[in-house]
C-alpha cells in the first residue's frame, strides 16, 4: 500500500496533506509513504522532517508512481497522478458542486474521487471532518485579522486618562467558525453578540458568554437541515430578521459572517444600506466570500471601504495559518484511513455509510447521488 502526497498547487494553498506525524502513523499502519519535495516547506515542514519520519522525498512523478492513495488538500489535476496505480484513490476537497469539470475528469482518469467536505456529520465521523477542523481555525483567525484592521482596542481598558469602552463583536452564523469567532472574541475582551437561523444555537451561544440575538416573532423556524446545516429560510423569516440585524448592526463595531449553505452560494446578510449605519472605523469579516459573500461588495483578498466601513475576507482562511491547518487536515486524513484499515488486505476498507457519502466516482463514471440529475 503506497500513500503518496503532493504539493499543494493552487493558488495561495500552504496547507499540507501530511505531517511528519501522520506520516509515521501511516508506516506503523503499513504503508509506504512517499512525498513530494516541497510539500511541506509552507507550512514550516522540510523535506528532511519527512525523511526522518520514514517517507521517500522525491520530484511528482517520482511521489506518485504506483501510488494505491493520493492525499492532497485541494483535488490535484488528474494529469499530475498518471503514475498512480488505475483506480488510485484521492482524498481531497473537490469543491465539486462548483468544479464539476475536475470531478468528470477524475471519472475520466479511472481515479476514485473521495470528497472529503462530504464526510457525514455523524458521530463516529467527526474526527475525519476537515470542514470542521478548518472552520474551527478560520473562525479563529476571522476575529483576529477584524481585530488587526480595527483601529481600536478590543478589551475594555480603565487607565489614569480614561476609560476605553470594549469593542463590540456581533458574529452572524452559528457553526463551528461562529462559534469559535465568539470565543476568540471574548477572550480578547469584546463584548459579544450572536445570531443564527437555528434557534438550537441559542444556548450554545449563551454557554460561550456571548447575548443571543434572534428573531421571536416569526414562529415555528428552526432553521435546521441535515447534517447540522443550516436551511434557506422563508420570506417571513428573512424580512424579520434583516429587521432585527439592521438594527443591531448599527450599534457593532466588528461584525464577523459565517454563513454557508451546502452547494449554494453564500447567502446575503448584510448589504449595503446596512453598512452605511455603521460608524467609521467598524470592520465586517466576511468568512464566505470565496462562495459569493455574505456582504454586498466583498472582495476576497482584498480590504474594501465603503461607507467608512472595512470590508475583508480571504479566499482561503485555514491557509493564513498553515501549520496548525496541516496539522489538523493531516490528523482528519488519518483518522479516516486508519477508521477503514484492514490489517489482512493491509488496505482501508470503506464502508457504504461513509464510502458512498464520499465517493464522486469510481470505475469510469460520476457515482455521488448529490451530483446526480
Amino acid at each position: 500500500m503506497r500513500i503518496a502526497v503532493l504539493k499543494e498547487r493552487a493558488a495561495g494553498e500552504t496547507r499540507t496533506a501530511a505531517t511528519p506525524e501522520t506520516v509515521k502513523k501511516f508506516i506503523a499502519l503499513g504503508a509506504e509513504m512517499a512525498v513530494e519535495a516541497g510539500a511541506g516547506l509552507s507550512a514550516s515542514i522540510t523535506d528532511e522532517d519527512y525523511r526522518a519520519a520514514g517517507a521517500q522525498v522525491g520530484d511528482a512523478a517520482a511521489a506518485v508512481a504506483g501510488a494505491d492513495i493520493v492525499l492532497a488538500v485541494q483535488a490535484p489535476d488528474p494529469a499530475l497522478l498518471a503514475g498512480a496505480k488505475p483506480g488510485a484513490w484521492v482524498a481531497a476537497t473537490f469543491d465539486p458542486f462548483r468544479d464539476r469539470a475536475r470531478v468528470d475528469a477524475y471519472a475520466a482518469a479511472g481515479l476514485e474521487a473521495l470528497a472529503m467536505e462530504f464526510m457525514p456529520r455523524i458521530t463516529r465521523a467527526q474526527s475525519m471532518d476537515v470542514l470542521s477542523s478548518q472552520s474551527n481555525l478560520a473562525g479563529y483567525k476571522a476575529v483576529l485579522a477584524a481585530a488587526n484592521q480595527y483601529g481600536r482596542a478590543f478589551p475594555m481598558m480603565m487607565t489614569a486618562a480614561g476609560t476605553v469602552s470594549a469593542a463590540k463583536v456581533f458574529v452572524m452564523g452559528v457553526g463551528v467558525a461562529g462559534l469559535q469567532a465568539i470565543a476568540t472574541a471574548r477572550r480578547l475582551g469584546a463584548q459579544v453578540s450572536a445570531t443564527d437561523v437555528r434557534s438550537a444555537t441559542k444556548e450554545q451561544i449563551q454557554s460561550l458568554g456571548a447575548k443571543p440575538v434572534f428573531v421571536e416573532s416569526v414562529a415555528g423556524i428552526e432553521g435546521e437541515g441535515a447534517g447540522g446545516y443550516a436551511t434557506e429560510m422563508s420570506p417571513e423569516y428573512q424580512a424579520a430578521q434583516a429587521e432585527l440585524v439592521s438594527s443591531h448592526i448599527a450599534k457593532q463595531d466588528i461584525v464577523i459572517t459565517t454563513a454557508l449553505i451546502p452547494g449554494r452560494p453564500a447567502p446575503r446578510l448584510i448589504t449595503d444600506a446596512q453598512i452605511a449605519t455603521m460608524r467609521p472605523g467598524s470592520v465586517i469579516f466576511d468568512l464566505a466570500v470565496a462562495q459569493g459573500g455574505n456582504v454586498e461588495g466583498s472582495v476576497a483578498d482584498e480590504v474594501v471601504e465603503r461607507h467608512g466601513v472595512f470590508i475583508m475576507g480571504y479566499s482561503n482562511t485555514p491557509a493564513h495559518l498553515p501549520a496548525d491547518a496541516s496539522a489538523l487536515f493531516s490528523r482528519n486524513h488519518y483518522n479516516f484511513l486508519s477508521a477503514f484499515w484492514d490489517k489482512a488486505a493491509g488496505r482501508p476498507v470503506l464502508d457504504e455509510e461513509i464510502g458512498n457519502a464520499i465517493r464522486l466516482t469510481q470505475g469510469g463514471i460520476v457515482v455521488s447521488e448529490r451530483l446526480k440529475g
